[in-house]
């Protein structure tokens, strides 16, 4: 069976060139579980792997799509069966495993999730990977005992997937929601997702050199890394957690100790790819549920097809210039 898949080549010149192509179901890797798939949607990695990252995909010809929402087309796992919906999220899915740019997937079953029946497929995938990070971090921040009545959370970049999820999630949780911004036009789109206030990114980029800062904020969802990041830690209050996700800013963190011995500020890594299946579970019914922000979703959510994928949206997301989700409808 023939299906239409995005198809990253690299040049003898070592470039990277896009196209959309034929490909066959036997060429698909090893696994229990076959999926016709219906949506994917556009990560920050997704444009890396397509653009020829080495660290994030190793060989080429590829096709990238760490996200993918659809329907099991054939199944060997007795926890599938022909017909459900399903979804699948990180693990290797869309960096060295064909991805969800392509109509058909084949994975191990340890890596699907069925769909929740809360959302469709296409809110699936307007929350993916984004959006399961930013609820990976609130439930990880409520683990140390975060709450609404300690004060308000700080969100950086969060006009991008990732933000725009956490305002959203963190506002329905019950939340104060400061979102940080470099795009001045945002502020409507920001208090739709529910944030009180919006700041520009200057405001939490100290460069005062002090190793503390007057407490302005219970917590934090970073999206940026670097100078950032610290500013965050040091201008936390007593107690509160500061979740990283993220590096578009930079990889380093260059700041003291003092947030965490004098103030008790907690630092909380966020890599979900790879995270056990009860803790993904978890997160979904949360999601599903007490975080349920679904009638958020059509502001963050922008469908495009795979070749305006391939034309536009890589690029786009590259550049900064991606406001919300994008999702990708495989079949149009």
């Amino acid at each position: 069976m023939k299906f239409k898949a995005l198809w990253i080549t690299e040049t003898a010149e070592g470039k990277f060139e896009r196209s959309i192509i034929e490909r066959s179901i036997d060429d698909l890797p090893a696994g229990e579980v076959l999926i016709r798939v219906k949506y994917s949607s556009l990560n920050y990695k997704d444009a890396l792997s397509a653009t020829g990252n080495k660290g994030i995909t190793k060989k080429f010809p590829h096709t990238p799509g760490i996200d993918a929402a659809g329907v099991v087309e054939l199944s060997r796992s007795e926890h599938f069966g022909t017909g459900d919906e399903v979804i699948v999220t990180g693990y290797d899915l869309g960096m060295n495993t064909s991805g969800g740019y392509g109509q058909f997937i084949r994975v191990p079953a340890s890596w699907v999730v069925k769909k929740p029946e809360a959302f469709t497929l296409k809110e699936c995938m307007t929350i993916g990977t984004a959006g399961f990070t930013a609820a990976t971090a609130l439930h990880k921040m409520e683990l140390l005992g975060q709450n609404p009545e300690q004060g308000p959370i700080v969100v950086t970049g969060s006009t991008g997937g990732v933000g725009s999820l956490a305002v959203a999630i963190l506002s329905t949780a019950g939340y104060e929601v400061i979102a940080v911004s470099g795009k001045q036009n945002a502020w409507e789109y920001l208090q739709h997702l529910g944030a009180s206030r919006m700041e520009n990114r200057e405001w939490v980029n100290d460069q005062s050199g002090k190793a503390l800062l007057k407490p302005q904020w219970s917590g934090a969802i970073d999206t940026v890394g670097g100078n950032t990041l610290v500013t965050l830690l040091k201008g936390c209050k007593l107690e509160g957690a500061v979740a990283c996700t993220g590096l578009v800013g930079s990889p380093k963190l260059e700041g003291t100790v003092y947030p965490f011995i004098l103030n008790g500020v907690s630092l909380i890594g966020v890599g979900s790819a790879e995270m056990p299946m009860s803790t993904k579970l978890k997160i979904w019914d949360k999601l599903s549920g007490q975080w349920n922000c679904r009638e958020k979703m059509n502001a963050i959510a922008k469908e495009v097809s795979l070749e305006e994928l391939k034309n536009t949206y890589i690029d786009t997301i590259l550049k900064g210039n991606v406001m919300g989700r994008i999702v990708v409808n495989v079949e149009a």
